[in-house]
């Protein structure tokens, strides 16, 4: 789901609970279409994150990175954050900026 934050102007995805490879090319084709753009991932309902999106995050990270455009996180979830850190990753590796709210 992509809206658009008027406060910001960032581009928000909110992730689905399950990201499989099922999940991955709808996600690429998803951030594709805000290239170029500042985005916001929210991460909050993530339950399961596999490889394969893993890699369509990571790539989107250094193409907003390249194209000098902001790419954060917001709210990662626990198993988002614990699959990262499985992989041997953290969510500093994923995006430069992550925003968290408080509950």
């Amino acid at each position: 789901m992509t809206d658009q934050s008027d406060t910001t102007k960032a581009h928000i995805i909110t992730l689905t609970q399950i990201l499989d490879l099922t999940a991955a090319n709808p996600l690429k084709e998803e951030l594709l279409a805000v290239r170029e753009q500042e985005i916001c991932i929210n991460a909050e309902n993530v339950e399961r994150l596999g490889a394969q999106c893993l890699q369509v995050l990571l790539s989107a990270s250094q193409t907003w990175a390249a194209d000098k455009k902001s790419f954060s996180i917001s709210n990662p979830s626990e198993a988002f954050q614990g699959t990262l850190n499985t992989f041997g990753f953290d969510t500093e590796t994923l995006a430069p900026h992550i925003q968290q709210e408080s509950a």
